[in-house]
Protein backbone atom coordinates (compact mmCIF):
# COMPACT_ATOMS: atom_id res chain seq x y z
CA UNK A 1 0.00 0.00 0.00
CA UNK A 2 1.21 3.61 -0.78
CA UNK A 3 2.22 5.71 1.83
CA UNK A 4 -0.37 8.55 1.36
CA UNK A 5 1.33 12.37 1.06
CA UNK A 6 0.88 15.15 2.52
CA UNK A 7 -0.54 16.68 -0.45
CA UNK A 8 -2.47 13.78 -0.89
CA UNK A 9 -4.23 13.81 2.67
CA UNK A 10 -5.37 17.56 1.85
CA UNK A 11 -6.97 16.62 -1.20
CA UNK A 12 -8.77 13.83 0.21
CA UNK A 13 -9.47 15.96 2.99
CA UNK A 14 -10.97 18.44 0.93
CA UNK A 15 -13.12 15.82 -0.83
CA UNK A 16 -14.45 14.65 2.46
CA UNK A 17 -15.20 18.52 3.14
CA UNK A 18 -17.03 19.06 -0.48
CA UNK A 19 -19.11 15.99 0.52
CA UNK A 20 -19.94 17.09 3.46
CA UNK A 21 -20.72 20.97 2.68
CA UNK A 22 -22.66 19.92 0.02
CA UNK A 23 -25.13 17.80 1.86
CA UNK A 24 -26.76 21.08 2.66
CA UNK A 25 -26.50 22.65 -0.38
CA UNK A 26 -28.48 19.76 -2.08
CA UNK A 27 -30.67 19.17 0.70
CA UNK A 28 -31.38 22.80 1.10
CA UNK A 29 -34.88 23.80 1.66
CA UNK A 30 -36.36 20.59 0.76
CA UNK A 31 -37.08 18.80 3.52
CA UNK A 32 -38.99 22.21 4.59
CA UNK A 33 -40.68 22.86 1.92
CA UNK A 34 -43.96 20.81 2.11
CA UNK A 35 -44.25 22.45 6.07
CA UNK A 36 -43.72 26.02 4.20
CA UNK A 37 -46.60 25.85 1.46
CA UNK A 38 -48.81 24.08 4.20
CA UNK A 39 -48.46 27.76 6.28
CA UNK A 40 -48.76 29.66 2.81
CA UNK A 41 -52.06 27.58 2.67
CA UNK A 42 -50.95 24.82 0.00
CA UNK A 43 -53.01 21.14 0.11
CA UNK A 44 -50.83 18.04 0.30
CA UNK A 45 -51.96 17.32 -3.32
CA UNK A 46 -50.37 20.15 -5.53
CA UNK A 47 -47.50 20.01 -2.74
CA UNK A 48 -46.60 16.21 -3.60
CA UNK A 49 -47.39 17.39 -7.27
CA UNK A 50 -44.65 20.33 -7.85
CA UNK A 51 -42.43 18.06 -5.55
CA UNK A 52 -42.85 15.68 -8.75
CA UNK A 53 -42.00 18.21 -11.41
CA UNK A 54 -38.70 18.56 -9.65
CA UNK A 55 -38.38 14.67 -9.81
CA UNK A 56 -39.14 14.14 -13.74
CA UNK A 57 -36.32 16.96 -14.74
CA UNK A 58 -33.88 15.78 -12.26
CA UNK A 59 -34.65 12.60 -13.49
CA UNK A 60 -34.52 13.17 -17.06
CA UNK A 61 -31.04 14.76 -16.90
CA UNK A 62 -29.14 12.43 -14.46
CA UNK A 63 -28.23 10.06 -17.89
CA UNK A 64 -26.64 13.09 -19.87
CA UNK A 65 -25.00 14.36 -17.04
CA UNK A 66 -23.96 11.18 -16.71
CA UNK A 67 -22.16 11.10 -19.90
CA UNK A 68 -20.97 14.81 -19.58
CA UNK A 69 -19.01 13.68 -16.66
CA UNK A 70 -17.53 10.60 -18.86
CA UNK A 71 -16.69 12.73 -21.10
CA UNK A 72 -15.26 16.08 -19.44
CA UNK A 73 -12.15 17.16 -18.10
CA UNK A 74 -13.56 19.50 -16.27
CA UNK A 75 -15.20 17.73 -13.79
CA UNK A 76 -14.99 20.60 -10.62
CA UNK A 77 -17.22 22.42 -12.68
CA UNK A 78 -19.99 20.01 -12.71
CA UNK A 79 -20.16 20.75 -8.63
CA UNK A 80 -19.72 24.47 -8.56
CA UNK A 81 -21.95 25.42 -11.54
CA UNK A 82 -24.96 23.73 -10.51
CA UNK A 83 -24.24 24.58 -6.57
CA UNK A 84 -24.90 28.21 -7.46
CA UNK A 85 -28.08 27.30 -9.72
CA UNK A 86 -29.23 25.46 -6.65
CA UNK A 87 -28.72 28.38 -3.93
CA UNK A 88 -30.79 30.98 -6.59
CA UNK A 89 -33.44 28.13 -7.45
CA UNK A 90 -34.15 28.22 -3.49
CA UNK A 91 -34.43 31.77 -3.37
CA UNK A 92 -37.23 32.12 -5.70
CA UNK A 93 -39.59 30.64 -3.47
CA UNK A 94 -39.31 33.15 -0.83
CA UNK A 95 -40.14 35.53 -3.73
CA UNK A 96 -43.35 33.99 -4.81
CA UNK A 97 -45.72 30.97 -3.77
CA UNK A 98 -47.80 30.87 -7.03
CA UNK A 99 -47.83 27.10 -8.31
CA UNK A 100 -45.57 27.55 -11.64
CA UNK A 101 -42.87 29.87 -9.62
CA UNK A 102 -42.48 26.91 -6.95
CA UNK A 103 -42.42 24.64 -10.15
CA UNK A 104 -39.94 26.51 -11.73
CA UNK A 105 -38.12 26.03 -8.64
CA UNK A 106 -38.05 22.26 -8.19
CA UNK A 107 -36.78 21.90 -11.84
CA UNK A 108 -34.23 23.98 -11.44
CA UNK A 109 -32.95 22.69 -8.63
CA UNK A 110 -33.17 19.35 -9.48
CA UNK A 111 -31.31 19.70 -13.11
CA UNK A 112 -28.68 21.51 -11.35
CA UNK A 113 -28.22 18.97 -8.61
CA UNK A 114 -28.56 15.93 -11.06
CA UNK A 115 -25.27 16.89 -12.55
CA UNK A 116 -23.39 17.09 -8.97
CA UNK A 117 -23.70 13.39 -8.00
CA UNK A 118 -21.95 11.88 -10.74
CA UNK A 119 -19.21 14.90 -11.04
CA UNK A 120 -18.31 13.63 -7.18
CA UNK A 121 -18.28 9.78 -8.12
CA UNK A 122 -16.38 10.55 -10.92
CA UNK A 123 -14.05 12.96 -8.80
CA UNK A 124 -13.45 10.67 -6.62
CA UNK A 125 -12.67 7.26 -8.98
CA UNK A 126 -10.37 9.66 -10.33
CA UNK A 127 -8.36 10.27 -7.01
CA UNK A 128 -8.37 7.16 -5.41
CA UNK A 129 -9.09 4.63 -8.48
CA UNK A 130 -11.09 1.41 -8.62
CA UNK A 131 -9.15 -0.08 -5.94
CA UNK A 132 -9.65 2.81 -3.36
CA UNK A 133 -13.50 3.39 -4.19
CA UNK A 134 -15.38 1.46 -1.97
CA UNK A 135 -13.15 2.52 1.24
CA UNK A 136 -13.35 6.50 0.18
CA UNK A 137 -17.42 6.41 -1.04
CA UNK A 138 -18.19 5.08 2.64
CA UNK A 139 -15.87 7.94 3.87
CA UNK A 140 -17.60 10.50 1.51
CA UNK A 141 -20.68 8.90 2.73
CA UNK A 142 -20.35 9.37 6.36
CA UNK A 143 -19.30 12.82 5.75
CA UNK A 144 -22.42 13.62 3.75
CA UNK A 145 -24.70 12.41 6.50
CA UNK A 146 -22.82 14.43 8.99
CA UNK A 147 -23.08 17.41 6.72
CA UNK A 148 -26.97 16.71 6.68
CA UNK A 149 -27.21 16.34 10.29
CA UNK A 150 -25.71 19.70 11.05
CA UNK A 151 -27.89 21.23 8.49
CA UNK A 152 -30.87 19.68 9.60
CA UNK A 153 -30.19 20.93 13.09
CA UNK A 154 -28.98 24.64 11.84
CA UNK A 155 -32.25 24.79 9.69
CA UNK A 156 -34.34 23.44 12.12
CA UNK A 157 -33.12 26.38 14.98
CA UNK A 158 -32.85 28.92 12.29
CA UNK A 159 -36.24 28.09 10.44
CA UNK A 160 -38.08 28.28 14.00
CA UNK A 161 -36.61 31.53 15.16
CA UNK A 162 -36.55 33.53 11.85
CA UNK A 163 -38.53 31.42 9.13
CA UNK A 164 -37.55 29.79 5.66
CA UNK A 165 -35.33 33.19 4.70
CA UNK A 166 -32.91 31.97 7.26
CA UNK A 167 -32.85 28.25 5.92
CA UNK A 168 -32.38 29.76 2.37
CA UNK A 169 -29.54 32.08 3.52
CA UNK A 170 -27.54 28.81 5.22
CA UNK A 171 -28.01 26.60 2.08
CA UNK A 172 -25.95 29.48 0.79
CA UNK A 173 -23.44 29.76 3.00
CA UNK A 174 -23.18 25.67 2.45
CA UNK A 175 -22.80 26.63 -1.25
CA UNK A 176 -20.12 29.19 -0.96
CA UNK A 177 -18.25 26.40 1.24
CA UNK A 178 -19.06 23.52 -1.42
CA UNK A 179 -17.55 26.18 -3.64
CA UNK A 180 -14.08 26.58 -1.31
CA UNK A 181 -13.75 22.85 -1.40
CA UNK A 182 -13.97 22.05 -4.91
CA UNK A 183 -11.81 24.09 -5.50
CA UNK A 184 -8.96 22.92 -2.76
CA UNK A 185 -8.88 19.53 -5.03
CA UNK A 186 -6.36 19.95 -7.71
CA UNK A 187 -7.86 19.63 -11.16
CA UNK A 188 -4.11 17.74 -11.44
CA UNK A 189 -5.34 14.88 -8.78
CA UNK A 190 -7.78 13.85 -10.59
CA UNK A 191 -7.30 10.89 -13.29
CA UNK A 192 -9.54 11.49 -16.13
CA UNK A 193 -9.51 7.74 -17.32
CA UNK A 194 -9.49 6.47 -13.90
CA UNK A 195 -12.82 8.66 -13.20
CA UNK A 196 -14.66 7.23 -16.42
CA UNK A 197 -13.58 3.95 -15.11
CA UNK A 198 -10.91 3.21 -18.42
CA UNK A 199 -7.46 1.48 -17.59
CA UNK A 200 -4.93 3.56 -18.10
CA UNK A 201 -3.59 2.23 -21.01
CA UNK A 202 -6.80 2.16 -23.24
CA UNK A 203 -8.13 4.13 -26.32
CA UNK A 204 -10.89 6.37 -25.71
CA UNK A 205 -14.39 4.47 -25.98
CA UNK A 206 -17.28 5.48 -28.57
CA UNK A 207 -19.83 7.40 -27.13
CA UNK A 208 -22.64 5.41 -25.67
CA UNK A 209 -26.17 5.70 -24.51
CA UNK A 210 -27.21 5.73 -21.30
CA UNK A 211 -30.05 3.16 -22.49
CA UNK A 212 -27.60 1.26 -24.33
CA UNK A 213 -25.16 0.84 -21.25
CA UNK A 214 -28.52 -0.10 -19.21
CA UNK A 215 -30.12 -2.46 -21.54
CA UNK A 216 -27.04 -4.45 -22.21
CA UNK A 217 -25.88 -4.85 -19.24
CA UNK A 218 -28.83 -7.67 -16.98
CA UNK A 219 -27.46 -6.79 -13.27
CA UNK A 220 -27.59 -2.97 -14.00
CA UNK A 221 -30.91 -3.03 -15.00
CA UNK A 222 -32.08 -5.65 -12.56
CA UNK A 223 -30.38 -2.86 -10.04
CA UNK A 224 -32.09 0.07 -11.49
CA UNK A 225 -35.58 -1.63 -11.26
CA UNK A 226 -35.65 -2.67 -7.97
CA UNK A 227 -34.08 0.58 -7.01
CA UNK A 228 -37.26 2.11 -8.89
CA UNK A 229 -39.95 0.21 -6.86
CA UNK A 230 -38.16 1.40 -3.56
CA UNK A 231 -38.13 4.99 -4.41
CA UNK A 232 -41.84 5.09 -5.98
CA UNK A 233 -43.06 3.86 -2.03
CA UNK A 234 -39.42 5.52 -0.26
CA UNK A 235 -39.91 9.12 -1.96
CA UNK A 236 -42.67 10.74 -0.47
CA UNK A 237 -42.45 8.96 3.09
CA UNK A 238 -40.44 11.36 4.82
CA UNK A 239 -41.98 14.82 3.48
CA UNK A 240 -45.67 13.09 3.88
CA UNK A 241 -44.46 12.28 7.70
CA UNK A 242 -43.83 15.63 8.20
CA UNK A 243 -46.22 17.45 6.80
CA UNK A 244 -48.34 15.26 8.92
CA UNK A 245 -46.83 15.42 12.60
CA UNK A 246 -46.68 19.64 11.07
CA UNK A 247 -50.53 19.43 11.53
CA UNK A 248 -50.87 18.46 14.46
CA UNK A 249 -47.72 20.37 15.92
CA UNK A 250 -47.96 23.41 14.24
CA UNK A 251 -45.58 25.25 16.83
CA UNK A 252 -42.85 22.99 16.49
CA UNK A 253 -42.90 22.17 12.94
CA UNK A 254 -39.63 23.32 11.73
CA UNK A 255 -37.64 21.79 14.71
CA UNK A 256 -39.92 18.01 14.13
CA UNK A 257 -39.31 18.17 10.45
CA UNK A 258 -35.42 19.09 11.45
CA UNK A 259 -35.38 16.16 13.77
CA UNK A 260 -36.46 13.61 10.82
CA UNK A 261 -33.55 14.10 9.06
CA UNK A 262 -31.20 14.53 11.87
CA UNK A 263 -32.17 10.70 12.89
CA UNK A 264 -32.06 9.27 9.85
CA UNK A 265 -28.51 10.98 8.89
CA UNK A 266 -27.37 10.12 12.16
CA UNK A 267 -28.56 6.39 11.58
CA UNK A 268 -26.83 6.79 8.04
CA UNK A 269 -23.21 7.75 9.26
CA UNK A 270 -22.99 4.31 10.92
CA UNK A 271 -24.67 2.65 8.17
CA UNK A 272 -22.27 4.32 5.44
CA UNK A 273 -19.40 3.06 7.37
CA UNK A 274 -20.72 -0.32 8.40
CA UNK A 275 -21.81 -1.06 4.84
CA UNK A 276 -18.50 0.32 3.42
CA UNK A 277 -16.69 -2.90 6.05
CA UNK A 278 -19.17 -5.87 4.87
CA UNK A 279 -18.85 -5.03 1.13
CA UNK A 280 -15.07 -5.45 1.68
CA UNK A 281 -15.55 -9.04 3.08
CA UNK A 282 -18.95 -10.06 1.80
CA UNK A 283 -20.14 -7.74 -1.03
CA UNK A 284 -23.10 -5.83 -1.71
CA UNK A 285 -26.04 -8.80 -2.25
CA UNK A 286 -26.76 -8.73 1.33
CA UNK A 287 -26.76 -5.18 2.16
CA UNK A 288 -28.98 -4.08 -0.91
CA UNK A 289 -31.86 -7.05 0.40
CA UNK A 290 -31.41 -5.43 4.12
CA UNK A 291 -31.74 -1.77 2.38
CA UNK A 292 -35.22 -3.10 0.66
CA UNK A 293 -36.52 -4.75 3.45
CA UNK A 294 -36.28 -1.83 5.74
CA UNK A 295 -38.66 0.30 3.70
CA UNK A 296 -42.29 -2.19 4.33
CA UNK A 297 -41.64 -2.16 8.24
CA UNK A 298 -41.19 1.43 8.31
CA UNK A 299 -44.41 2.11 6.09
CA UNK A 300 -46.16 0.24 8.61
CA UNK A 301 -45.09 1.64 11.62
CA UNK A 302 -45.55 5.52 10.37
CA UNK A 303 -49.15 4.13 9.65
CA UNK A 304 -49.72 3.64 12.89
CA UNK A 305 -47.36 6.43 15.27
CA UNK A 306 -47.40 10.05 13.59
CA UNK A 307 -46.35 11.46 16.70
CA UNK A 308 -42.55 12.31 18.30
CA UNK A 309 -42.45 9.03 19.58
CA UNK A 310 -42.79 7.16 16.12
CA UNK A 311 -40.50 9.78 14.40
CA UNK A 312 -37.52 7.66 15.88
CA UNK A 313 -38.20 4.16 14.61
CA UNK A 314 -39.56 5.37 11.51
CA UNK A 315 -36.35 7.73 10.85
CA UNK A 316 -33.74 5.21 12.45
CA UNK A 317 -35.46 2.55 9.36
CA UNK A 318 -35.02 5.50 6.82
CA UNK A 319 -31.56 5.92 7.90
CA UNK A 320 -30.55 2.21 7.66
CA UNK A 321 -32.18 1.47 4.44
CA UNK A 322 -31.03 5.25 2.95
CA UNK A 323 -27.30 4.85 4.53
CA UNK A 324 -26.67 1.06 3.33
CA UNK A 325 -27.84 2.33 -0.03
CA UNK A 326 -25.74 5.53 -0.52
CA UNK A 327 -22.60 3.36 -0.33
CA UNK A 328 -23.82 -0.34 -2.19
CA UNK A 329 -25.45 1.67 -4.95
CA UNK A 330 -22.42 3.81 -6.64
CA UNK A 331 -19.99 0.77 -5.49
CA UNK A 332 -21.74 -1.62 -7.19
CA UNK A 333 -22.09 0.44 -10.49
CA UNK A 334 -18.60 0.84 -10.70
CA UNK A 335 -18.05 -2.47 -9.89
CA UNK A 336 -20.32 -3.91 -13.03
CA UNK A 337 -18.99 -0.62 -15.31
CA UNK A 338 -15.23 -1.12 -14.41
CA UNK A 339 -12.83 -1.36 -17.12
CA UNK A 340 -15.71 -0.30 -19.64
CA UNK A 341 -15.06 3.52 -19.52
CA UNK A 342 -18.70 4.25 -18.86
CA UNK A 343 -19.31 4.12 -14.98
CA UNK A 344 -20.45 7.88 -15.19
CA UNK A 345 -23.24 7.59 -17.43
CA UNK A 346 -24.17 3.67 -15.85
CA UNK A 347 -24.31 5.48 -12.59
CA UNK A 348 -26.22 8.24 -14.36
CA UNK A 349 -28.17 5.28 -16.07
CA UNK A 350 -29.58 3.94 -12.85
CA UNK A 351 -30.08 7.33 -11.21
CA UNK A 352 -32.81 8.17 -14.43
CA UNK A 353 -34.65 4.61 -13.36
CA UNK A 354 -34.42 4.68 -9.93
CA UNK A 355 -35.69 8.52 -10.62
CA UNK A 356 -38.70 7.46 -12.20
CA UNK A 357 -40.21 6.51 -8.80
CA UNK A 358 -38.48 8.82 -6.82
CA UNK A 359 -39.97 11.37 -8.93
CA UNK A 360 -43.83 9.79 -8.90
CA UNK A 361 -43.69 9.19 -5.36
CA UNK A 362 -44.67 12.83 -4.10
CA UNK A 363 -47.53 12.73 -6.55
CA UNK A 364 -48.70 9.53 -5.67
CA UNK A 365 -48.31 9.74 -1.75
CA UNK A 366 -49.75 13.66 -2.16
CA UNK A 367 -52.78 12.51 -3.56
CA UNK A 368 -53.19 9.32 -1.45
CA UNK A 369 -52.76 11.47 2.12
CA UNK A 370 -55.40 14.01 0.39
CA UNK A 371 -58.23 11.81 -0.33
CA UNK A 372 -57.38 8.46 2.15
CA UNK A 373 -55.02 10.00 4.59
CA UNK A 374 -51.45 9.88 5.64
CA UNK A 375 -51.47 6.16 7.57
CA UNK A 376 -53.12 4.96 4.03
CA UNK A 377 -50.52 6.63 1.88
CA UNK A 378 -47.99 5.40 4.38
CA UNK A 379 -48.88 1.79 4.32
CA UNK A 380 -49.41 2.07 0.56
CA UNK A 381 -46.34 3.54 -0.29
CA UNK A 382 -44.01 0.98 2.21
CA UNK A 383 -46.08 -2.20 0.20
CA UNK A 384 -44.30 -1.40 -2.87
CA UNK A 385 -40.76 -2.60 -1.74
CA UNK A 386 -42.23 -6.08 -1.69
CA UNK A 387 -42.32 -5.49 -5.61
CA UNK A 388 -37.96 -5.04 -5.57
CA UNK A 389 -37.57 -7.52 -2.61
CA UNK A 390 -39.01 -10.09 -5.11
CA UNK A 391 -37.16 -8.75 -7.92
CA UNK A 392 -33.91 -9.19 -6.18
CA UNK A 393 -34.47 -12.52 -4.59
CA UNK A 394 -35.95 -14.13 -8.23
CA UNK A 395 -32.33 -12.60 -9.50
CA UNK A 396 -30.13 -13.55 -6.60
CA UNK A 397 -27.79 -16.08 -8.65
CA UNK A 398 -27.35 -13.47 -11.55
CA UNK A 399 -26.66 -10.56 -9.10
CA UNK A 400 -24.91 -12.52 -5.88
CA UNK A 401 -22.17 -13.17 -8.50
CA UNK A 402 -21.77 -9.16 -9.95
CA UNK A 403 -21.88 -8.40 -6.07
CA UNK A 404 -19.86 -10.28 -5.04
CA UNK A 405 -16.45 -8.30 -3.38
CA UNK A 406 -13.33 -8.85 -5.55
CA UNK A 407 -9.49 -7.36 -4.90
CA UNK A 408 -9.94 -4.35 -7.23
CA UNK A 409 -13.00 -3.80 -4.54
CA UNK A 410 -11.13 -4.88 -1.25
CA UNK A 411 -8.23 -3.45 -1.63
CA UNK A 412 -7.81 -0.17 0.93
CA UNK A 413 -6.77 3.04 -1.25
Amino acid sequence: MKKTTSAGHRTLGALKALNFFMADMQAGIGPFLGIFLLSKGWQSGPIGTVMSLGGVAGMLMTTPAGAVIDSTKHKRRFVIIPGIFTVIASALILLSQNFWVVSLSQVATAVAGAAIGPAVVGITLGIVKQKGFNRQNGLNQAFNHAGNVVGAALSGYLGLKWGMTAVVLLAALFGILTIISVLMIPADSIDNKAARGMKADAEENEKASGLDVLLKCKPLLILAGALACFHLGNGALLPLYGMAAASKMQENAYMFVALTVIIAQLVMILTSIAGMKIAEKNGYWMIMLVSFLSLPLRGFIASQMISEVGLYPVQILDGIGAGLQSVAVPGLVAHILNGTGRINIGQGAVMTVQGVGAALSPAIGGWIAQQMGYSSAFLILGSIAVISIALWIINAKTMKKECAPSEACSEPA
